[in-house]
């Protein structure tokens, strides 16, 4: 791989947060095996149903299964994980801030992709876009009638959020936007409108690839 492409000497170059999850796990993972390299191996770890949340759930043991995966890799990433939930709970402000629509698929991306059916989540912000939480307002077949104003702006109004950026997934993997999910927004941000809370953006989430409304000038 040439050398500005490796995950480590991306990092140093333009920052973690450009960096994919396959990426960040690579470089926890550090080697690969006489098959793969790490970041085909990470590729292939987060191809498992759940990707990221997978790596949360799964035990010491569960990681060791995976073929290239033995003790010394799955406690790195484990204890990756939890320094990261730790620092998480202690300080509530080093929750992420949405500067971007890139940014804000990237928080979904890894689990959402790999989704059968779809969901139908709103990325909950305060004044200053920091995240307060992602919220699942619907699953299934997405409709008017599964997604309505009351739903999504109910959870808005109990955590204070000043804005919320909706997304959803496409299981056919393509995310370019369907009718019906140009007229969902449009009502979802009338509604907004009207009780003070502001529509953002609505991401469309596909196979590792996403189109965001507010870039394609549809809200």
């Amino acid at each position: 791989m040439p050398e500005d492409m490796r995950p480590r000497e991306r990092m140093r170059r333009v920052g973690p947060g450009a960096l994919s999850a396959a990426e960040l796990l690579a470089i926890i993972l550090r080697t690969g095996t006489q098959e793969e390299s790490a970041l085909e191996l990470a590729h292939r770890i987060l191809l498992e149903p759940r990707g990221l949340r997978f790596l949360a759930e799964a035990t010491i043991d569960e990681l060791c299964s995976i073929k290239g995966v033995g003790l010394a890799k799955a406690a790195q990433v484990k204890a990756a994980l939890e320094l990261g939930r730790r620092l998480f709970c202690l300080e509530p402000d080093l929750k992420p801030v949405i500067r971007s629509p890139q940014e804000a698929s990237n928080l979904v991306m890894e689990e959402m992709c790999y989704l059968d059916r779809e969901h139908f989540r709103v990325i909950l912000l305060n004044t200053k876009n920091r995240v307060l939480g992602v919220e699942t307002v619907s699953i299934g077949s997405l409709n008017s009638s599964l997604v309505h104003p009351r739903e999504v702006f109910k959870c808005a109004v109990q955590r204070s959020a000043a804005g919320v950026i909706l997304v959803h997934n496409h299981p056919s993997g393509d995310p370019t936007p369907s009718s019906e999910d140009i007229e969902i927004t449009r009502r979802l941000s009338d509604a907004g409108r009207v009780i003070g809370i502001e529509v953002l953006d609505h991401i469309i989430i596909g196979d590792h690839l996403f189109v965001s409304f507010k870039e394609k000038g549809l809200i």
